[in-house]
């Protein structure tokens, strides 16, 4: 390994991957996303990237444990009992595996993202 390994969100080249969650997990709007997943280890259990989503209100279940970073746009996260929590630009935080609720984009939403899928 050497410094050309290392990768530069800035300068990376990653091919925008654009979808919506399935249709049976949209609970509002119409919410597009595009990720750009910049690296993926060789073990396959880390990513990270940056994440778009559309105004709109879906069902998630995170299998990975993801630390978020919003960079624009406003959110509200919120778990199977009810509970919310509203990120923004500036909010950092982690998705532990197993949260279970919704991710609801009020304002475009723009987010630096690492992910890890623990194995069982």
């Amino acid at each position: 390994m050497n410094i050309e390994n290392v990768v530069d969100f800035s300068q990376a080249k990653t091919e925008p991957e654009r979808y919506r969650p399935d249709e049976a997990k949209i609970l509002k709007g119409d919410p597009e996303q595009v990720v750009y997943n910049h690296y993926n280890s060789p073990c396959g259990q880390l990513s990270a990237g940056v994440w778009e989503g559309a105004v709109g209100q879906w069902l998630v279940n995170f299998t990975e444990h993801e630390y978020c970073e919003i960079v624009q746009g406003v959110s509200v996260l919120r778990d199977n009992d009810g509970n919310s929590k509203t990120v923004r630009a500036g909010d950092r935080f982690v998705i532990p595996a197993g949260f279970r609720g919704t991710w609801e984009v009020l304002e475009a939403c723009r987010k630096i993202y690492v992910a890890f899928e623990q194995k069982a």
